[in-house]
């Protein structure tokens, strides 16, 4: 008699339960993925990680992290948006990194919108928690009309990552009760 298929994980929640504490998926999704963020760094960190993982995978994305952070000068957004064309080819000589232009360049252009989000609403947080509580399209059409390279699927994914929509963990998982969103 043949052996039953194991079925496939249904969430990222299920995914990561059979893995050990120390994996990078485990403790991203135990320590960080669905908690609200702290800071407008952690916030640009998260949005780069979205954009770099665009048609890759968050397993990619988790080991580069610190190739990334260093790359991108820890994630600073005045650095960032300081960056000149010099920049642009250094980080595409990069093999720690996604090599990208167009995943570069928004982040370049991303760090200066968040400057002026800063100054306008005191930091890149604040004017997410003005906009907050949006519907998922309301919040697409948000991002559409002010950053680049943030489709539907990149700003699902930061959002509920970052504790603004329901969805980082399901009913079953021990952290499902513990990350509310954002209130």
């Amino acid at each position: 008699m043949a052996e039953k298929p194991t079925p496939k994980p249904t969430s990222y929640c299920e995914y990561v339960r059979e893995l050990p504490v120390g994996n990078l998926h485990r403790d991203y999704h135990d320590l960080e993925y669905g908690l609200p963020v702290k800071n407008d760094t952690e916030l640009f960190e998260l949005l780069l990680l979205e954009i770099n993982q665009a048609g890759l995978s968050w397993d990619l994305m988790l080991r580069k992290r610190e190739g990334l952070r260093r790359a991108y000068d820890g994630f600073n957004i005045d650095k960032v948006a300081a960056y000149t064309d010099h920049d642009i080819t250094r980080l595409l000589a990069d093999a720690g990194i996604i090599r990208n232009q167009r995943k570069i360049r928004a982040a370049i252009h991303n760090a200066l919108v968040i400057k002026q989000l800063q100054q306008e609403h005191g930091s890149f947080m604040q004017w997410l928690d003005h906009h907050h509580p949006n519907t998922l399209e309301e919040w697409i059409r948000l991002f559409k009309r002010t950053f680049k390279f943030t489709g539907p699927e990149i700003v699902n994914e930061f959002l509920m990552s970052a504790g603004y929509l329901p969805g980082a963990h399901v009913p079953g998982c021990p952290l499902y009760a513990e990350r509310p969103v954002k209130g």
